[in-house]
């Protein structure tokens, strides 16, 4: 192989195809000569003829050493490799300026595959990295295949005809355009991935045993007992049968086709069941078997090998240390798990990483009659992930509610993106462990999250992720969503036979955000027909968005009557119902709506909560839900005086100067904000008073002289500004009077500039964390918002709509909007420099940290008076690169 110097470690990377399976694409080397020529004899004449434009059966020594022997700058090429043979070549060859001439060739066997697409994303970045601006190619008019893969690609694509050939040209910017047919086939794949695992029409369990307390045995039980309606096969090499039915010795004995294989075998022997599979034709592997990353460091490693083999050989994996997967549909029925529970058929899928924390789980989705669509737990989620399954979601109509349970998220960009497409179809509601400490479990290998928590909070929020803190309150709101209409909006009417539950439900409705619009007292006493009543007139009501129904049943009394009531106004109903019913939780059978395809709770049940607490808050949570949805996703203004190019240029000549990063100047931030529309108002640095004096007489005075050494600024009890300072006079006194409180003026690092027009101090924050990428904060400057940590963070790209939502969410918001009779402030500059500040950090990573932290917001607009900017090298690059990525290997630093 080439020296890995050669290339950046990002050019190679697993990838997900079109039909689900994996492959993975690298650099071409000179050691994959006889690859080469192998990989060749098996494409057809015509694919020879299409790529070369002339008979040429096999390679020449001379072809293959071109082929092969590139620089990896002006003269790239990768191949794509399924078990380390070459299905596929891609390159491009520097032409003059910033062109590029590209060309491919994929195995006849492998075409239709997305191949083709997926080589031109890889091949675009990498020439974008080495400065090609635009490519070009030649392809045969009878070449459909090839001209469909850059017509549909996304670019703008510019073609004329020359000698009976077509001429190709476009631009290979990411544009919006070639981002989402990405994304499309991105999600096309990974969803068809998933969808392999959860429709097989064949499984084999491979370590089941015939003892049937082992693990092998449970799983076959589980199939066989769940009605599953695929084929089961059985693998032991130490066994004929096993519960009744036929042992193989090897997943290759097996004569029908087998789909997904459990793997339920010791961790050592795992990797010869992978390459048995692999051989075999399986699609996916589920691995049950535990002593992975979750041991240590042995672990780690041997997780490690088993992924890098599975993907190798097309294979995705769940797991390992996995409790299985759970497919509720009639026509599958599939309990591929160690849980004996089958859940009910439900609207519901739930993803979650723990296989202990899965059968508990399962016990209460039973418990509450919630009902599932599918179920998954991916133990140490080596591969499969919760961004997979959402992918699957999406599309699957059996599926109206997503839950999450996420003990660690390798993937934070992709996550927020996905998610946030999925929200506005389908609500997804998560619970994420170690939110307070960032944590994550032994057995998930991740980079930590160094951004503080209420960043991730904030990437929850603006993809719509309704974020609970508990499983519990997790199945409230499931509950509420899988059953209940949303509200539109936050008023609620309380109706109930208790004065005390009632008083309650309003304490914790006006605590959540809710608006209590009608509360009806009923007495102790109230029927059926009572209830029925209050129901009708308060879903008639137009001031009511929602219901809160609190039943306690008087003494003798069972409530199957006010039961009936309930589920007979709510199978009616277009607003949002939830009660305190006999204090029960979940779905009582009694409120049930049966559905038209006979699950047990369908639309209009009406969910129980045992604390009319609960039932309030999980409305609430829903509320914040139809709310985000009523955002009607907007076409932003493109920020305008923006220099992308520039500023790129300028930030690749410091590094190359400071190869290890380091602090600008003041007039080089000056200078790179400004590409990016921010004006930073000027400023002399000064070092005695005669210079301060000549530096305001260039300003036309009326100026500020300030000490900006951080041991100054951070110190509220000391005087480090003087301002509006009108004359020579003045100035002599605000030297001195500063210099009194510095240990030098050296060390005072004094500058004068015009005085700012009186306004709110605020400031703007962007750093990038190594697995989050980028994010900005916006607060109210000063020690105080830094005490008590009241900031509001975005992550970029953002939305004027949400950069409106950032600046009114913190607590200290008033200040901008005429506090006590004070002049409000142009917030609409304020929301225009936040997202300045965010489109800067988004674009440019090498910015790993900047600092706005003195703007004055004014009646007029905004003064940017201080910042401060470091750029260092991009050692990874983020996780939302322009090409299609799985997650690196655990163990690799390269993100996905």
């Amino acid at each position: 192989m080439a020296e890995p110097d050669l290339w950046p470690a990002h050019w190679e990377a697993d990838v997900v195809l079109r039909d689900g399976r994996t492959a993975h694409v690298r650099p071409i080397t000179p050691d994959d000569a006889d690859g080469l020529v192998t990989f060749y004899a098996d494409v057809s004449d015509q694919s020879k003829y299409f790529r070369f434009f002339a008979p040429m059966p096999k390679l020449s020594e001379k072809d293959v050493r071109r082929f092969t022997q590139v620089d990896h700058r002006d003269r790239v090429a990768f191949v794509l490799t399924v078990a380390d043979k070459i299905l596929a070549v891609a390159s491009y060859e520097m032409l003059e300026g910033h062109e590029a001439e590209v060309a491919f060739l994929v195995q006849d066997v492998h075409q239709g595959r997305g191949i083709g697409q997926l080589l031109l994303e890889h091949l675009a970045q990498a020439a974008r990295e080495r400065g090609v601006q635009r490519f070009t190619a030649e392809v045969l008019p009878d070449n459909q295949r090839m001209l469909q893969v850059f017509y549909e690609q996304g670019y703008q694509v510019a073609g004329g005809w020359e000698e009976g050939v077509m001429h190709l040209e476009f631009d290979i910017d990411p544009t919006d355009t070639a981002m989402g047919v990405m994304a499309a086939r991105e999600h096309r794949a990974e969803a068809a991935s998933i969808e392999s695992f959860l429709s097989a029409k064949s499984v084999a369990v491979i370590g089941a045993s015939r003892r049937s307390d082992t693990i092998g045995a449970v799983l076959v039980r589980n199939l066989v007992l769940g009605d599953y309606s695929g084929r089961v096969y059985v693998v032991n090499p130490a066994a004929d049968a096993v519960a009744g039915m036929p042992a193989y010795a090897r997943v290759g004995d097996i004569p029908g086709e087998v789909d997904v294989a459990i793997v339920a075998v010791p961790a050592d022997a795992v990797q010869d069941v992978v390459l048995d599979c692999a051989a075999k034709g399986v699609h996916g592997l589920i691995v049950i078997s535990s002593g992975f990353a979750e041991t240590g460091e042995d672990g780690r490693k041997r997780q490690r090998r088993l992924v890098g083999l599975a993907r190798s050989y097309g294979l995705r994996l769940i797991g390992p240390n996995a409790l299985g997967v759970i497919n509720t549909a009639a026509d599958v029925a599939m309990n591929a798990s160690l849980s004996p529970i089958m859940p009910p058929r439900g609207r519901a899928g739930f993803f979650c990483q723990s296989g202990a924390l899965g059968s508990a789980i399962l016990e209460k989705v039973r418990g509450r009659g919630l009902g599932l669509s599918t179920f998954v737990s991916a133990g140490n989620r080596a591969d499969v992930s919760g961004n997979d399954l959402l992918q699957y979601w999406e599309e699957d109509d059996a599926t109206e509610v997503v839950l999450l349970y996420l003990e660690s998220i390798g993937n934070p960009r992709k996550f927020s993106r996905i998610a946030r497409r999925v929200s506005r179809s389908k609500p997804v509601i998560a619970v994420r462990s170690g939110r307070t400490t960032q944590g994550v479990p032994m057995g998930h290998v991740v980079r930590a999250i160094e951004a503080p928590g209420a960043a991730v909070d904030a990437m929850f929020r603006q993809a719509g992720i309704i974020q609970v803190d508990t499983l519990d309150e997790m199945f409230d709101v499931a509950q509420l969503l899988a059953h209940q209409p949303l509200p539109r909006g936050s008023r609620v009417a309380v109706i109930g036979n208790s004065d005390a539950l009632g008083l309650l439900a309003a304490d914790a409705a006006a605590a959540s955000g809710l608006e209590v619009t009608r509360s009806v007292a009923l007495g102790a006493e109230a029927g059926a027909e009572d209830f029925e009543e209050a129901l009708d007139k308060v879903i008639d009501d137009p001031d009511v968005d929602g219901v809160v129904a609190i039943y306690i049943p008087p003494l003798n009394a069972g409530g199957a009557e006010v039961a009936n009531a309930l589920a007979a106004v709510a199978e009616q109903s277009d607003k949002p119902i939830v009660s305190s019913f006999l204090g029960r939780e979940g779905v009582p059978e009694l409120l049930r709506v049966p559905d038209l395809a006979g699950n047990t709770a369908g639309r209009g049940s009406v969910p129980s909560y045992p604390a009319v607490e609960q039932a309030v808050r999980a409305l609430s949570r829903v509320v914040d839900y139809a709310t985000w949805m009523a955002r009607q996703p907007e076409d932003d203004e493109v920020l305008d005086r923006v220099d992308h190019d520039s500023a790129s240029r300028m930030i690749a000549e410091f590094l190359m100067d400071a190869p290890d990063g380091r602090d600008l100047t003041f007039a080089e931030s000056k200078q790179l904000l400004g590409f990016y529309g921010i004006d930073l108002w000027d400023r002399v640095e000064v070092t005695s008073a005669a210079e301060a004096v000549a530096a305001a007489e260039t300003f036309g005075w009326d100026v500020v002289l300030k000490a900006t050494a951080e041991p100054l600024r951070q110190r509220p009890d000391l005087a480090h500004v003087w301002r509006n300072i009108a004359d020579a006079e003045e100035m002599g006194h605000a030297f001195e009077a500063i210099s009194k409180v510095a240990n030098t003026v050296d060390d005072a690092g004094f500058v004068v500039m015009k005085t700012a027009p009186p306004g709110v101090p605020v400031r703007l924050d962007g750093f990038e964390d190594p697995l989050f990428g980028p994010a900005v904060s916006f607060s109210i400057s000063g020690a105080i918002t830094e005490l008590v940590g009241d900031k509001a963070y975005l992550i970029p790209p953002i939305t004027m709509l949400d950069a409106s939502e950032a600046v009114r969410s913190i607590r200290a918001a008033p200040l901008l909007f005429g506090h006590r009779g004070s002049d409000p402030v142009d917030v609409d500059s304020v929301e225009d420099l936040l997202r300045r500040v965010a489109q800067l950090k988004n674009d440019l990573q090498q910015v790993c940290a900047i600092d706005l932290s003195l703007v004055h917001a004014t009646a007029d607009g905004v003064a940017v008076l201080d910042a401060t900017v470091r750029v260092e090298p991009v050692v990874d690059p983020r996780s939302d690169w322009f090409t299609r990525r799985m997650t690196a290997h655990p163990g690799d630093t390269i993100p996905d």
